[in-house]
């Protein structure tokens, strides 16, 4: 491994208490615990910092610390570093109670109130099912909990900023709804939509290549690019969420939040300033500037029986909680287009999918042939050059170029030149919560999604949900395969094809 240099540290964050609505859910389990301890065991949690876990039930709080430490065994690897748990445990206290109870919330400000170290600073952060939001942040605005009060000079004498999880509503409609409901009662600057995919290392590393590089940039654009191909490919199935997935599908669950983001990210205009104003600005221009997708240039499919990296596996009507005629799909492939300069004319294609044949997330730009070539006679031909941007598994970049084969012929071959951030820099715990969870501390909104963007994305979708609402064409495909025979065609009709999932 190189050497490489010693990196930044991050912004302070202000003393404040985070309240956990959902403490004992599989999302506080998963992912906000474990994020919370990493930052625990980087020093990157404030100094006064509390944490209240909010949930029905009976539960102690020595229990419920008991029952959080049993579970990062499952979700952090290595050896559990006790004193960064330690320093954790003794900041955690478990408040029961009814959600729709007002007389709780009078409780729950007792409890901020009595954390002074805090300086009034708090974090409401809903990890429950999104139907519960409307009754949470009503009690939360009735006891003013939500409230950032000034001096008598207008300086804010405290914080209060409030998390939401994915999904941002089910269509365009009750985005709209979810977005005026919170807006009545918090400014935008206090709403933070997580999505965990942002908080990832080589998601964030997409603007630093394309504004970091002179090299990419002049070549950026629809005179050099062909098109690109986005993939979030799962080898895994609903598991034991399909009463969730029932209600959600392949194409809310990954194209309005996931996919969308990171075409966002490789098609916007460069920034003056990294920053939350003008990135999010940069990636809202993108998302308006994209038709609504027309039902046509979308596929879907759902997964039947079949064997994923060697082991059988059942069809979707199959598994737990899911109906036997269901009709949500488990793949999404999608064309879509950006009406501005740089991309006129440049087609994107989106898949998504479960149980298929490997696991992948990668942004893949493909570049038209030179305009013109003497090597239109070699042996293999010329075959194109090829951008990989990995997102996960085996994070890193690639470039497919043309070199000459060794010998006395002119032969051409293809080549890979492989970037790993394995390769270079050390690895760190990290499960994609940790830098989001720091940005609420301190307030950084750019890798979060601005209301406008939440409708943006829905509005791009809308006449596809409607259009398969009103259809029960739903392709079946094998479970440790590509996905269905149409997303092959809808790229074959253009005279493209999908990059092999199993290749990358």
């Amino acid at each position: 491994m190189v050497a490489s240099p010693p990196r930044r540290p991050p912004t302070p964050a202000d003393p404040c208490a985070l309240v956990l609505f959902g403490a004992t859910g599989d999302l506080t389990h998963r992912l906000v615990i474990p994020a919370l301890y990493n930052l625990s065991r980087t020093n990157a949690l404030p100094e006064s910092f509390a944490l209240i876990g909010v949930a029905r039930g009976r539960t102690t709080t020595q229990a419920w610390r008991d029952d959080l430490r049993a579970s990062l065994e499952k979700y952090i690897r290595g050896a559990i570093d006790e004193n960064a748990w330690r320093r954790l445990a003794e900041r955690m206290t478990f408040l029961p109670g009814d959600l729709a109870d007002a007389g709780f919330y009078e409780t729950l400000r007792g409890e901020l109130d009595a954390r002074t170290a805090t300086q009034g600073n708090a974090i409401f952060y809903l990890a429950i099912a999104a139907q519960l939001f409307d009754v949470v942040t009503q009690n939360l605005s009735a006891a003013h909990l939500l409230d950032q009060p000034q001096d008598e000079d207008g300086v804010r004498k405290h914080w209060r900023r409030l998390v939401i999880e994915k999904p941002f509503g089910h269509d365009l409609a009750s985005a709209r709804a979810l977005n005026a409901q919170l807006q009545k009662i918090v400014s935008e600057d206090q709403i933070f939509r997580i999505d965990h995919f942002l908080g990832k290392d080589t998601v964030r590393s997409i603007m630093a290549f394309r504004f970091g590089n002179g090299l990419f940039e002049p070549i950026w654009n629809r005179d050099r690019i062909d098109h690109i191909q986005i993939t979030a490919a799962e080898t895994v199935g609903v598991e034991t969420r399909g009463k969730f997935y029932e209600q959600t599908g392949a194409l809310r669950d990954m194209l309005p939040n996931h996919l969308l983001t990171l075409l966002s990210m490789v098609a916007m205009e460069p920034p003056v300033r990294f920053d939350a104003a003008h990135m999010l600005s940069k990636r809202a221009e993108v998302l308006a500037a994209i038709p609504e997708v027309e039902p046509g240039c979308a596929v879907r499919g759902q997964y039947g029986a079949g064997d994923v990296l060697g082991r059988p596996k059942k069809r979707y009507r199959d598994e737990a909680n899911v109906a036997q005629n269901s009709g949500i799909e488990t793949y999404v492939a999608m064309r879509l287009e950006i009406e501005n300069w740089r991309w006129a004319g440049v087609p994107f294609y989106l898949r998504t999918g479960k149980h298929l044949s490997k696991r992948l997330t990668e942004l893949a730009i493909r570049f038209k042939p030179a305009p013109s070539t003497p090597f239109r006679d070699a042996v293999e031909g010329m075959r194109p050059n090829w951008l990989h941007l990995r997102i996960a598994p085996d994070e890193g970049i690639s470039l497919q170029f043309e070199i000459k084969r060794p010998g006395p012929a002119m032969d051409l071959a293809s080549v890979r030149m492989d970037f790993r951030y394995d390769d270079w820099f050390p690895k760190e715990p990290n499960i994609g919560y940790e830098t989001l969870i720091h940005d609420v501390m301190t307030g950084d909104q750019t890798l979060f999604m601005r209301a406008d963007m939440v409708e943006q994305t829905w509005r791009i979708v809308q006449p596809v949900l409607d259009a398969w609402a009103a259809s029960a064409d739903l392709p079946a495909y094998v479970s440790g395969g590509a996905g269905p025979a149409e997303a092959d065609a809808l790229l074959a009709r253009e005279g493209r094809r999908w990059l092999p999932i199993e290749a990358a």
